[in-house]
């Protein structure tokens, strides 16, 4: 019976281990995935930021232009 346990506790562990291994897989694949919305979500905001600034500007020399035909 002693040679029974040792491959039966080796498997035991072995497949402990599987589970901890898929785990922490399946673990950093939900983190990548929050990094990788959470990159694109900055990307989105920067991006709209820039083109409110860019309107900002050409509206400012739109007021400009007009200032200097009334005058």
């Amino acid at each position: 019976m002693p040679s029974a346990s040792p491959p039966l506790a080796r498997s035991g562990a072995v497949a402990a281990c599987a589970l901890l291994l898929a785990g922490a897989a399946a673990g950093c694949s939900t983190t990548q995935e929050k990094a990788e919305r959470q990159q694109a979500r900055a990307k989105h905001i920067l991006e709209a930021r820039a083109e409110r600034q860019k309107q900002k500007k050409n509206h400012a020399k739109q007021d400009d232009k007009k200032g200097g035909e009334k005058g």
